[in-house]
């Protein structure tokens, strides 16, 4: 049976960078009734201690604050339960939760399971769709106990970067569908619903079984690659090694391909800008959407050349009179390089991370694009396409059985090479379409990041819960 012990919490402070915050910590919580890996199917609450002395931070009080959901969640594999702490990608300052809970936030922090766990059985247990279904289950939970509970539940904004901000979309776009009621029902979630106020995403990784047309349609012609594997050291900061190569002629062809395909999928979706004009694309890749993608990196340059930024070093770009007027598209692209191989997600020897997230109990890793799955070198199996669709926040935004969130921010830096900048600006458009308000753009000289502009993100968060 699911419960909260009110009583059962630490009052505890943490001080870093000669800051100090003092809160109240419900850990541990347990927000299924059958869990099938407790350890990741648990949720950190995490409460300024000033909210129980009656006092306010920025407005907010122990009734009225928002709820802030990050996850942990990158590449699709495990996200543990967070606590307030260091940040070891940002040299050791203060954590999203730490200035979060400074800013006046109630902070929810479930544990997640990912694609390599399995059960004591031998059998895997975190495959797709289980990332979505805990997200859901977790946000049940704070919706069974809403009276019980510290903050505003009606206020909650869920936040992850990477594979973490495409769950953070999904939730967002997916609430209370029935699509995942039967897994909900298995771990015997709360009787509760899964819809969000808010979804904060960074360089969200979704939209998979398109996503390889999508990074050829942007890459194909770039047939270099320059990436960075990444170790933890011993002091838990991340180390990068550079891995620099060239395609293949059999991938080089698989580009080509790939990005043929491309057009007739984005012209099926029927998006719009936001005066309502087609956004399509022609058997060559060229149209109307990538004029908006190319306007959604020049406005980045704008904003950056507005606060000072030289961009003499960056040719592709036409700026006049302190203007961007134009951009040569494959010249930035060149720029900014080619990361992965053709295909970059559905890989032909089901080595990727996106392939052993569409295992299933007894399989490691399968397809789950029809392109692959007809050029497989591994024997390779198809994952079910209802499984495929579960992970895709495009599958559900028109879908009237889904309750979206009424606020998404998205941010897709500038020099973002893990997936295509198409992949955002279209789930942007498909949004917008749905009546969503959305605070979409891409920083910057940004790479594959998230949680970088908190001060930003706390007044969007403030500024949509006014």
């Amino acid at each position: 049976m699911l419960k909260f012990e009110k009583n059962d919490y630490t009052i505890e402070e943490v001080t870093l960078c000669g800051e100090t915050i003092r809160f109240r910590a419900f850990r541990d919580l347990i927000y299924v009734e059958k869990p099938v890996n407790e350890e990741f199917q648990k949720m950190n609450l995490f409460v300024p201690e000033c909210y129980y002395e009656g006092a306010s931070l920025h407005g907010y009080d122990l009734g009225s604050a928002p709820v802030f959901m990050p996850n942990t969640v990158g590449g699709y594999m495990p996200g543990p339960a967070d606590e307030p702490g260091t940040n070891p990608f940002l040299q050791g300052r203060p954590n999203t939760i730490f200035r979060a809970l400074q800013h006046g936030y109630v902070v929810a922090s479930p544990a997640i399971r990912g694609r390599v766990q399995k059960g004591a059985d031998g059998r895997y247990n975190g495959k797709a769709p289980s990332c979505v279904v805990d997200y859901k289950a977790a946000v049940r939970y704070l919706h069974f106990f809403a009276d019980e509970l510290p903050g505003d539940a009606s206020k909650i904004i869920t936040n992850g970067t990477s594979a973490g901000g495409a769950l953070s979309s999904l939730m967002g776009s997916t609430g209370n569908h029935p699509d995942y009621e039967p897994y909900l029902q298995a771990l015997g979630a709360a009787d509760a619903g899964d819809n969000v106020f808010a979804a904060s995403c960074y360089c969200p990784i979704t939209n998979l079984e398109h996503a390889d047309m999508a990074y050829e349609w942007e890459f194909c012609g770039v047939n270099d690659f320059h990436r960075a594997n990444m170790k933890m050291d011993e002091g838990g900061r991340p180390v990068f090694t550079p891995v620099d190569g060239e395609m293949t002629k059999e991938q080089i062809l698989v580009s080509a391909e790939e990005k043929a395909m491309f057009p007739a999928y984005v012209n099926s979706l029927g998006l719009k800008d936001e005066n309502g004009d087609p956004l399509t694309l022609d058997a060559d890749g060229e149209g109307s959407l990538k004029e908006y993608v190319k306007r959604v990196v020049m406005e980045s340059a704008q904003r950056a050349s507005d606060q000072g930024v030289d961009l003499s070093d960056k040719p592709w770009l036409i700026v006049e009179n302190g203007k961007v007027q134009g951009m040569d598209f494959t010249a930035y692209v060149k720029d900014i390089t080619r990361m992965k191989t053709a295909p970059a997600f559905d890989a032909l020897d089901l080595e990727s991370p996106e392939n052993d997230l569409f295992g299933n109990e007894t399989t490691n890793c399968r397809h789950f694009t029809e392109y692959s799955t007809a050029h497989t070198k591994a024997q390779g199996a198809c994952a079910e396409a209802e499984v495929v669709k579960m992970m895709n926040p495009m599958e559900y935004i028109l879908d009237e059985k889904a309750e979206k969130a009424q606020h998404f921010r998205i941010r897709h830096g500038e020099c973002d090479r893990d997936t295509s900048l198409v992949i955002s600006a279209m789930l942007t458009a498909k949004l917008r379409e749905a009546g969503c308000e959305v605070d979409y753009r891409s920083p910057w000289n940004t790479p594959h990041a998230g949680d970088y502009d908190l001060d930003e993100l706390f007044a969007w968060i403030d500024g949509i819960c006014g």
